[in-house]
């Protein structure tokens, strides 16, 4: 037992004790002495990232830099007081008083206080992990936080208490979702995948109660892979070809020799380490390299570049709003279909009274199915294998601009201004109660059309006689059809929407039919709204105060930026994934290549999404020239450039006499469908482009965009 001295010895080292000031005032003192935090780091020999750790709560320092830091702070104390007092009057830094709830420590917590406080794992769940630090100081909690940070905390299932993913780097430290640090003790790719499914907490919940729940993500910088034993970059010819590295590598042969399997696209930018699933349960971790291009900048502006926390936020946001990243976000965009339309689902068998697996209505199902020869690509083994000479269906998004002959004197003298109009997510509105077909194709000779029944019709289209200073409908060219050729049903029957007779030769049909991609249409809906949302582009704002939003929206938040611009490339790329075409220069015309072998690989469905928002697109430009009298200068894929007495959409959209939008034309807005300001212009560089033959609704951002893409 302790006696009365050894006692009373422990209690004076408490109280000699000095805590730290709240993390609020760390920052306050270092601002005001003009240090900046990359600065402070180097005086501490640690990493900026830590120090902002400090200064936002998420970790506390640890000795030996626990007495610098805390000398470092009395010195700035004296130099620079709180404002109203004098150097004289500043009181010592008071012990901050401990939270209310549990988990809450004060800034001497026990290096297992935090531990103490995680949540714990559900049975048979992963063990709780050991946080990087204690958990920090109670302070007050600021105004509101971007609702876009506060979605991006963990989801409350208890199997997955930290959430989808963490960011690693060459210190060890795991850098999770909602400002959670981890300590990671691993280091090999093998002791790395042991620990994530052991004792990380990470994973996420299935997206459909027929799914399975989403393996963990590391993403690692390029100091942890370095730390892994991995290049930090892909050198060589042979790995830069095949994006992957040799399987003679030193790191592949560890994941093999421990037991551990990779996928057939092996250990490259995004990489899966697994073992077959014992008693239903996965064992899979995925990685994403960061120094390796896994974050192409293209889709995720500015993010491999962000400090670690930052990164996790980033992707946190997109995981809990739309599905953790497994790969580009054209792979992920394919992804969530399938995680929220389930190829199977469990049934019951009578016979033998118990559960086997079975097909999920309404969806894909689990085997691919071959195209109709004109749905397919020409080297399709059905194209080749086959002799197809019938032709092709050419759905594809509007490449377009008016002959400058048809250019009017009004526009040329009266209209100083081109200005673009950018429809958001065109293709994801097009999705939205889309009925495509779900089982195979059926050859039909002399058809009856039917706009109900999706599939491909050859019919002749070439009678139609439309403006010509609007596109044609019907080809992607914007010219008029020369004669018979393959259609989607949208685009059929919007030839009959205007009042023509169709007469299709023969099609190839398909019986079964659904709204496959209304789940996907829906979550990724939501998904950009809340995240233009956060970024102050609401959709109560009127048509003026929506403009200046969107001018400022990409400033408000960088990081939020970033998933709003990769939800935008999650449609598009998923719905380009639905005819991937061969890769590999080895490939020849007529063998089948990996993609074929999905259920998801479906051209029709690309072509049903494809065909519908481009005749959405032309029925808006037939409207608009009915109520305006305005006609397009040029249209590519969701951008129209129209010609404007002034610089702004206001100029010239349609209003009714109570100022609100007409219906049917181009409305502003940040629904899917709705548009916003591309850019503007003035009409006599839109003249000179259009004579040299380049599209001006390509390069409506900037008058040099000629230059930089290398027409």
């Amino acid at each position: 037992m302790a006696s009365e001295e050894e006692l009373f010895a422990s209690v004076d080292a408490l109280l000699e004790e000095e805590p730290l000031p709240p993390p609020a005032e760390r920052a306050r003192l270092r601002e005001a002495a003009g240090i900046t935090q990359a600065r402070l780091a180097q005086a501490l020999r640690s990493t900026t990232q830590t120090v902002k750790n400090w200064e936002n709560g998420r970790s506390e320092p640890k000795p030996p830099r626990l007495e610098a830091y805390q000398r470092l702070l009395r010195g700035w104390a004296a130099k620079h007081p709180p404002r109203g007092t004098t150097p004289a009057a500043v009181p010592a830094p008071q012990p901050v008083p401990e939270a209310a709830g549990p988990g809450a420590a004060g800034p001497k917590a026990a290096p297992n206080a935090a531990s103490d406080a995680a949540p714990a794992a559900a049975p048979g769940g992963p063990a709780a992990p050991r946080p990087r630090r204690e958990r920090p100081p109670a302070r007050p909690a600021p105004a509101r936080r971007p609702a876009g940070e506060r979605d991006a905390q963990p989801a409350a299932d208890p199997r997955f208490p930290h959430g989808p993913l963490a960011v690693l780097d060459g210190d060890g430290q795991a850098y999770g979702t909602g400002g959670l640090v981890l300590d990671c003790p691993a280091t090999t790719v093998p002791e790395l995948v042991a620990w994530t499914l052991a004792e990380s907490g990470l994973g996420a919940a299935r997206l459909h109660r027929n799914g399975r729940d989403a393996d963990p993500l590391i993403v690692l910088t390029a100091a942890a892979a370095v730390r892994l034993g991995l290049p930090e970059r892909l050198e060589g010819h042979e790995e830069r070809r095949s994006l992957r590295l040799p399987d003679d590598h030193p790191v592949v042969r560890q994941i093999t020799g421990a037991g551990w399997r990779l996928t057939q696209r092996g250990f490259g930018p995004w990489a899966r380490v697994y073992r077959p699933a014992t008693a239903g349960q996965r064992q899979c971790v995925q990685f994403a390299v960061l120094a390796w291009d896994a974050l192409d900048a293209r889709s995720w502006p500015g993010v491999a570049g962000m400090e670690p926390a930052d990164i996790a936020r980033v992707l946190g946001v997109y995981a809990r709003r739309v599905i953790t990243p497994r790969g580009s976000t054209a792979v992920s965009g394919l992804e969530l279909m399938t995680s929220l339309r389930p190829p199977t689902r469990a049934v019951q068998d009578r016979a033998a009274g118990n559960w086997v697996s079975g097909h999920n209505p309404g969806s894909l199902g689990t085997e691919p199915v071959d195209p109709a020869p004109p749905e397919a690509t020409p080297e399709h083994p059905v194209v080749v294998g086959g002799g197809w000479t019938g032709g092709f269906l050419d759905e594809e998004a509007y490449q377009w601009m008016r002959e400058v002959d048809l250019l009017s004197d009004e526009e040329m003298l009266r209209m100083p201004f081109a200005v673009g109009l950018d429809l958001n997510t065109a293709f994801l509105a097009a999705a939205a109660r889309l009925v495509v077909g779900l089982s195979g194709p059926e050859h039909v000779r002399r058809p009856v059309f039917d706009k109900k029944i999706p599939g491909s019709w050859y019919v002749d289209l070439s009678h139609v006689e439309l403006d010509p200073r609007l596109p044609s409908p019907f080809t992607p060219s914007g010219k008029r059809p020369q004669g018979p050729a393959w259609y989607q049903t949208h685009t059929v029957a919007y030839a009959q929407e205007l009042g023509y007779n169709v007469a299709p030769v023969e099609a190839f049909l398909r019986r079964e039919t659904g709204a496959y991609l209304d789940p996907w249409h829906d979550r990724l809906k939501a998904a950009y709204l809340d995240t233009l949302a956060d970024l102050g582009v609401t959709r109560d704002l009127d048509d003026r105060a929506f403009l200046a939003a969107m001018e400022r929206h990409q400033q408000a938040d960088p990081g939020l930026a970033a998933v709003l611009s990769a939800i935008k490339a999650t449609v598009k790329g998923g719905v380009g994934k639905l005819r991937e075409r061969p890769q590999g220069r080895h490939y020849r015309d007529g063998e089948r290549w990996p993609a074929l072998e999905r259920p998801t690989w479906r051209p029709d469905i690309r072509a049903a999404v494809i065909s519908k928002a481009r005749v959405n697109m032309h029925r808006k430009l037939l409207n608009m020239a009915k109520m305006t009298g305005l006609y397009p200068l040029a249209v590519l894929s969701d951008c129209v450039v129209y010609p404007s007495p002034g610089r702004s959409p206001l100029d010239f959209l349609p209003y009714s006499a109570s100022g609100k939008p007409q219906p049917g034309s181009f409305r502003l807005g940040p629904s899917p469908g709705l548009a916003k300001l591309e850019g503007v212009q003035d009409m006599p560089w839109a003249v000179d482009l259009m004579e040299q033959g380049y599209n001006p609704a390509r390069h409506i951002k900037g008058g040099d965009a000629v230059l930089e893409e290398g027409e």
